[in-house]
């Protein structure tokens, strides 16, 4: 991850009145913004942002293990669900946000510990009230497949 660093915190509709998704998430990346503190907790930070892809550098740690000494499946499932809203939100005009609807984690293989993974989250659809994305979670050094997703967004103005 970048040597930037992060600042965490929640953004209020005033912070972000008159910014696209697309600037909201650049604002984020280059520290404008805060990013928000869940980010913190899953060791991870959005990283890139274009009109319907978002990606996300993350590492597991000891923190994120169940009792089996293997990453928690919620772990992988914030962090596809970052990806995915965020690749929706970026397509989003001003005043917009995209609550989850629904989302679907695939864990196809256990992350190890201390592996740094990339997620990409690609808007599929983005339409007046809903949208759609896919998201995948690979290793950044051994580009294997590690998680994939799918969600439906709403999408609604404050």
């Amino acid at each position: 991850m970048s040597e930037r660093a992060q600042r965490y915190g929640t953004v209020s509709a005033a912070d972000r009145a008159g910014m696209s998704g697309l600037d909201f998430l650049r604002a984020t990346i280059d520290g404008r913004l805060p990013e928000a503190p869940i980010r913190g907790l899953m060791n991870g930070r959005v990283s890139a942002a274009e009109e319907g892809r978002v990606e996300m550098l993350a590492r597991p740690t000891e923190d994120h293990l169940n009792p089996f000494g293997a990453v928690q499946g919620g772990w992988y499932g914030v962090i596809l669900d970052t990806v995915l809203g965020f690749a929706v939100i970026s397509r989003l005009g001003p005043g917009f946000f995209a609550p989850t609807l629904e989302f679907k984690v695939n864990i196809t293989r256990a992350i190890p510990l201390g592996m740094q993974v990339r997620a990409v989250g690609i808007a599929s659809h983005v339409g007046g009230r809903t949208g759609v994305s896919t998201a995948e979670i690979r290793g950044v050094e051994d580009d294997r497949l590690y998680a994939n997703g799918s969600t439906t967004c709403i999408n609604l103005t404050p």
